[in-house]
């Protein structure tokens, strides 16, 4: 797909085929879209963590209580650890939430360029999902997203609401 188009159709995708499992090659480009991303001095400071069994989808739903949610065949969870980031000597400025951000980005990019549906969700429980995962104490968990073709009855493409540049931009 053109990356113009690309960027214009995806949208958060809050209803899943729950019968409809990703292709390991789909899945793996996903992925390797996400290792591609830039990252400040190149530490790359991300885990991706592909949840698809129902033993481990079942107990990480619980950091997320929402039926759509539970409906979609694999849950992508991107973590971090603040010390493998790159940290800005001048004022202590850490990219870790930067850099996760790109590779999340890169990730859902990724999956509406393979038709696969996402939802970018930051309002998740965290101890939960630390338990769930047995994350080290140091490991942040950044972003999830399900990931699942989109199921019957999703609406699809609707017309973005957005400001318009002149109200976003100032060229100095």
């Amino acid at each position: 797909m053109e990356f113009q188009d690309l960027i214009r159709k995806r949208e958060s995708v809050r209803n899943y085929d729950s019968q409809q499992a990703i292709p390991e090659d789909v899945l793996n480009r996903i992925l390797e879209a996400g290792r591609l991303a830039p990252s400040a001095a190149n530490r790359q400071p991300w885990k991706f963590l592909v949840i698809r069994s129902q033993e481990n989808l079942e107990r990480v739903h619980a950091c997320y209580n929402r039926d759509w949610f539970r409906a979609a065949p694999v849950v992508l969870i991107v973590t971090g650890k603040r010390e493998a980031a790159w940290t800005r000597r001048y004022d202590g400025y850490n990219s870790l939430e930067t850099d996760l951000t790109i590779a999340m980005d890169h990730l859902i990019l990724a999956a509406a360029n393979e038709g696969i549906g996402s939802c970018w969700i930051a309002a998740f429980e965290p101890n939960i999902l630390h338990e769930a995962l047995q994350l080290d104490e140091d490991e942040i968990v950044f972003a999830i997203t399900p990931l699942g073709y989109p199921g019957t009855g999703y609406q699809g493409e609707r017309p973005k609401d957005r400001k318009a540049l002149s109200e976003i931009v100032r060229f100095i």
